[in-house]
């Protein structure tokens, strides 16, 4: 059931989804009770949840967007998780991390799909933390035969499944249903691009040690399960792809987030790449008054 409270803080980020910005940096409305950071990315400081049965970690859920679905999480147990790393060749990376050292120890890579925007840097990043990448098992297969990482780097899961990589008391990652593709670009000896298999895309519901819950939904348009995954986990806060043209534009993501979703905040992402994006305000008024409001 929406609470009143909950209904409020997703009805105040109709307006930051109806928009669609030049990238990292835009100022998001993100509800009461959260921050975000107007220098080079965006920054959320989600407060703890009080999910029964788990273990109240110290500390709070740190979320930094870099652009594109690129995003560093660090739990209130201080664990780095890096979702779908695209770094060093995005135009749009703030300056400060283009290197990815920058983005200091990372402990865990999850990649939703193929794509190189999602992509680019998982191998990378991964050989210099010695840290796995967890991905689609078709993609994690490719990655392996290719000879892009070891084994040992490249675990697989699919769409159902749940994995605790740091123990029973750590983080719970659950990856779900995105409506895309997944195609792995990869060149061959001779530097031609190859097209090799790369699973099914998928999101991820991260749940903290502290039970605060986050779905990173990749690249996705509007499915119906949408509301079913939201009936089923709860998340507190969804980082929602708004560019259009290849996933949701903003007057579509808005009508998910109210009317079948209903979280308690939401952050833009996948946006101001390319000319093509389909988010303006002007435009995205009238759609969104089409929509009624969720009820409490």
């Amino acid at each position: 059931m929406l609470t009143p409270a909950r209904f409020a803080t997703a009805a105040a980020l109709l307006t930051a989804l109806a928009g669609c910005a030049s990238g990292p940096g835009t100022t998001t409305a993100t509800g009461a009770g959260t921050s975000t950071s107007t220098a080079s990315a965006a920054t959320v400081a989600a407060p703890q949840s009080t999910t029964a049965g788990r273990t109240t970690a110290t500390g709070k859920t740190e979320v930094l967007w870099l652009g594109q679905a690129t995003t560093r999480i660090t739990t209130p147990g201080g664990k780095v998780i890096v979702i779908d790393p695209w770094l060093t060749s995005n135009p749009k990376t703030p300056a400060s991390f283009k290197d990815l050292k920058a983005l200091g120890k990372v402990d865990l890579i999850l990649v939703t799909h193929a794509h190189f925007d999602h992509f680019a840097d998982v191998p990378a990043l991964a050989k210099m933390n010695n840290a796995p990448a967890w991905g689609p098992a078709g993609l994690n297969d490719s990655m392996v035969k290719l000879g892009i990482l070891p084994a040992e780097l490249s675990p697989r899961f699919g769409k159902g499944g749940t994995i605790t990589p740091f123990g029973p008391g750590g983080p719970k990652i659950t990856a779900v249903h995105a409506e895309h593709s997944s195609e792995l670009t990869w060149k061959d000896a001779a530097g031609k691009d190859t097209l090799h298999t790369g699973g099914e895309p998928v999101g991820f519901i991260l749940e903290m040690e502290n039970g605060f819950r986050i779905w990173h939904m990749g690249d996705t348009a509007v499915f119906g399960d949408m509301r079913l995954i939201g009936d089923m986990y709860h998340p507190d806060l969804v980082l929602s792809p708004i560019g259009g043209h290849f996933v949701m534009n903003p007057q579509d993501a808005a009508m998910a987030m109210r009317d079948m979703v209903k979280p308690r905040y939401v952050l833009p992402i996948h946006y101001g790449r390319r000319r093509n994006c389909a988010g303006r305000r002007r435009n995205s008024k009238p759609r969104l008054a089409a929509h009624p409001a969720p009820r409490a």
